[in-house]
């Protein structure tokens, strides 16, 4: 049985050395290899990356826990930053890597002077960090998906904040 004890965690923008656990990490997060070559193919892509915003929390002992990936993405031409993908090894969900590593990559963004970050996830999960639906601000994802799996997160709701269709980066295939 695992303990699934929260901990903290020590969270870190990723370096050179950690791209190819990063892949691992989403390889055992997810049933398919899409989202590992979805963050393969964004890091590719000078117009989506940004360096400093793909963040990792560690594992006790060594080696990766998690991973969350900030990148460019549009509301009818203004900047904005799509969360995803987000993965945690299995022997490690429900212990609070995910929440840190998003919780970091988040901070890093708002020190960017970023002010609006997207998500298409878990309704139930996303809240935690300020996350609302993005109709309350006249965002749409440029496909069909339930209401409040499409979220937004406003750094500071004193600065205009765009609406219209959300354009993602290519490696989205959207």
């Amino acid at each position: 049985m695992t303990d699934r004890t929260p901990q903290s965690w020590t969270t870190r923008p990723e370096t050179e050395a950690d791209l190819a656990e990063i892949r691992e990490v989403n390889l055992a997060a997810f049933p398919t290899p899409q989202e590992a070559d979805l963050v393969d193919a964004l890091r590719a892509d000078p117009d989506a990356w940004l360096p400093g915003l793909s963040w990792v929390a560690e594992a006790p002992g060594g080696g990766l826990a998690g991973f969350a990936l900030l990148t460019r993405c549009h509301v009818d031409g203004a900047p904005a930053l799509a969360l995803a993908p987000c993965a945690v090894r299995p022997e490690w969900q429900g212990r609070g890597a995910g929440t840190a590593v998003i919780r970091a990559a988040l901070e890093a963004a708002r020190q960017r002077a970023e002010n609006l970050v997207l998500v298409l996830g878990h309704a139930d999960y996303y809240p935690r960090f300020g996350f609302t639906p993005a109709s309350r601000y006249g965002i749409r994802p440029p496909f069909e998906v339930e209401d409040r799996h499409m979220m937004a997160l406003v750094f500071d709701a004193s600065r205009p904040v765009p609406g219209g269709t959300i354009r993602y980066a290519s490696a989205f295939g959207v």
